[in-house]
């Protein structure tokens, strides 16, 4: 027992800390630990830089001979779609939620819950792909080292497993992000690139027949430019790996140094950088690489499957530094797939526990690392480790990511009547609604993929939502004066409170509910009773901050309220008050005139409902001693 309860601790760590968020890339650090903005950036480069080591080989294999050109188109949409969208989208998301909180805000209630459950989904398919994909191109790099011992060739899924399982294990231990060690790795990871780069395009200005042949081999293949340009907007959507990276550089705005308008300047330097940056490796790797290696070594099982630049490094550095080349691209790899993990980690308990959608231990780091690391798990059998297999799913999640912000900003600045800023919004996201659905038509496994993550957050959410229904959940109360002072003068060590619906709120409302209480319940008509009125403007949040209010009418003394839920909110003020001054609440309620299944639905979804049967149920788990529990009356 003793061993099972030390497992039990150590796995729900920080559970009882509601301010603990679990460490990554996504956390609100404190603001002695925020960093320059290009040290942020070597964080966000964690993701977006590790790209270019699958990337290029990725363009080849769906573009051909096309691949730099369709390259070209891919950096326009770069650098003139996701760029200006995500720059709006930190000024419009200063504290580094992203996308998926402007949405939230644009489209409140129940529906706008559902539609963060979905983008959850393709986040999840963004994040868990990133973990996937990262470990099997890392593999990929160590089992093509002519240096990695031959009894590791061909146990491709094993090793990406392993990598996974350590990533994993790296969590359960305790993972605190060192921005120092990633821009190391950045550093030198784009060091290198420069070197293979540069001696590639050297190579390639030595043989200036290659290119002639390149061109030749284009031409006659394709046609002319007009017949080019169009096929490379078709393939264009397959290259959409390259604009992972966006979501996480908004993400990271808290760990930039300043003030908020600082870190809204350094997140615009941040994403314009590593844009431009990334930018010029697209398209000068997809030249070299599309130049100097043959189409078939990009195929399954070819050297340059997964790895165009580690070919490169080894065909014209020799293989000491192409090592060099693989150790660094499996470090940044590696990290990509913990800056994912990390972002998960943040994910879940930001929106879910809030929602009153996921079981309360999703608060906790460890258990929710050993749940992603088993869906890990299933999708790199699924996809059997292969860097092809998985880009489309992948690619979907990034480009729904994208779309939402560009749909997010477009609604925002339709809002303030700026309509050419309007219009440029709503261009970029329809470029980007071409780009996803070509996308989904050619490689529908993204969406399938995003759908079973969609179909599972739902669920989940809807069985947590209906298991948690009956747990006290307001934060704080808080009395306005009068409310204060209507409780104060009540005489006697009990306080008396009639639940009234409010109609027409006329005298004949109060008087005729004040008459059937007497009735119903005996009540003493020399008792002073208060009216407490409860109504629910969004029935869809889970937790809520208690305002009371009071107030008088035609002689009557009313504690008015809003909650998401009325029994919730009812049971809390009535606990308040016993703890506050000292007093036993009583409360009377009718029988409503409902089939109880039907108030229990209503409940769940409204907030109202069966009421005195839910208050009490919520009072009897708040408080287990009967003696100091408020009393419940019903008749």
């Amino acid at each position: 027992m003793a061993t099972r309860d030390s497992v039990r601790s150590w796995l729900l760590e920080g559970l009882q800390h509601e301010d603990v968020m679990p460490a990554g890339p996504h956390v609100v650090e404190a603001p002695h630990r925020r960093h320059a903005w290009w040290r942020v950036m070597c964080l966000t480069g964690l993701d977006y830089f590790s790209t270019l080591g699958y990337q290029p080989g990725i363009a080849a294999l769906a573009a051909g001979l096309l691949s730099p050109v369709a390259t070209v188109f891919l950096v326009a949409l770069t650098l003139f779609g996701a760029l200006p969208v995500y720059r709006r989208v930190a000024v419009e998301s200063p504290h580094g939620q992203g996308s998926v909180a402007m949405l939230e805000r644009l489209a409140p209630r129940w529906w706008g819950k559902l539609f963060v459950l979905v983008l959850l989904g393709f986040a999840a398919t963004d994040f868990v792909i990133t973990m996937t994909l990262s470990a099997a191109d890392a593999t990929a790099h160590i089992l093509e080292n002519p240096f990695v011992p031959r009894a590791l060739q061909g146990h491709q899924l094993a090793v990406t497993l392993g990598l996974l399982a350590l990533l994993g294990a790296v969590f359960l231990l305790g993972f605190s992000e060192a921005i120092g060690l990633a821009v190391v790795i950045v550093g030198v990871y784009l060091s290198l690139n420069v070197v293979v780069v540069t001696v590639a395009l050297l190579h390639v200005g030595d043989r200036p027949v290659l290119v002639v042949d390149w061109k030749q081999a284009l031409l006659s293949s394709h046609g002319g430019p007009a017949s080019m340009v169009l096929l490379s907007l078709l393939v264009m959507p397959k290259l959409a790996l390259g604009l992972s990276g966006f979501e996480t550089g908004v993400a990271v705005m808290p760990l930039i140094k300043g003030d908020l308008a600082g870190q809204i300047r350094g997140a615009k330097r941040l994403l314009t950088t590593v844009a431009l940056v990334m930018s010029v490796f697209l398209i000068t790797s997809s030249f070299v690489t599309s130049v100097l290696i043959p189409l078939r070594e990009f195929r399954e099982g070819g050297r340059a499957n997964g790895r165009a630049l580690a070919y490169l490094a080894h065909a014209y550095l020799g293989n000491g530094f192409g090592t060099l080349y693989d150790a660094s691209t499996i470090a940044i790899l590696w990290f990509a797939g913990a800056s994912a993990m990390a972002g998960l980690l943040n994910l879940v308990p930001r929106y879910l526990p809030r929602y009153g959608m996921a079981p309360d231990w999703t608060r906790a780091v460890r258990p929710l690392v050993l749940v992603f690391t088993a869906v890990a798990f299933a999708i790199t059998v699924i996809f059997r480790a292969s860097v092809t297999a998985q880009g489309g799913a992948y690619a979907t999640g990034v480009l729904v990511l994208i779309l939402s912000a560009a749909v997010a900003v477009t609604v925002s600045v339709h809002r303030r009547r700026r309509r050419a800023a309007t219009a440029a919004y709503a261009a970029i996201a329809l470029v980007l609604t071409y780009t996803l659905v070509a996308n989904v038509i050619e490689r529908p496994d993204g969406v399938k993929i995003a759908s079973f993550f969609i179909a599972a957050i739902v669920v989940t959410s809807l069985i947590s939502r209906a298991t948690r229904s009956t747990e006290l959940r307001v934060t704080r109360v808080v009395l306005d004066p009068l409310a204060e002072r209507f409780l104060h003068e009540v005489p006697g060590d009990e306080v008396h409170l009639i639940a009234n619906e409010p109609q027409r709120r006329d005298r004949a409302e109060y008087e005729e509910k004040l008459r059937e209480q007497w009735r119903n319940h005996r009540l003493d008509p020399a008792t002073p009773v208060l009216f407490v009125e409860a109504t629910v403007p969004d029935a869809s949040e889970f937790l809520t901050e208690l305002r009371v209010r009071g107030e008088e009418r035609y002689g009557h003394r009313i504690l008015r309220l809003e909650s998401s839920s009325i029994p919730n909110a009812l049971a809390a003020l009535l606990l308040y008050i016993r703890n506050r001054f000292r007093k036993l609440p009583h409360i009377y309620f009718h029988w409503a005139e409902e089939n109880p299944v039907a108030a229990m639905l209503r409940y769940l979804v409204f907030g109202v409902g069966d009421v005195p049967a839910m208050t009490r149920e919520i009072l009897r788990e708040a408080e287990p001693d009967p003696e100091r529990r408020p009393r419940v009356h019903v008749g």
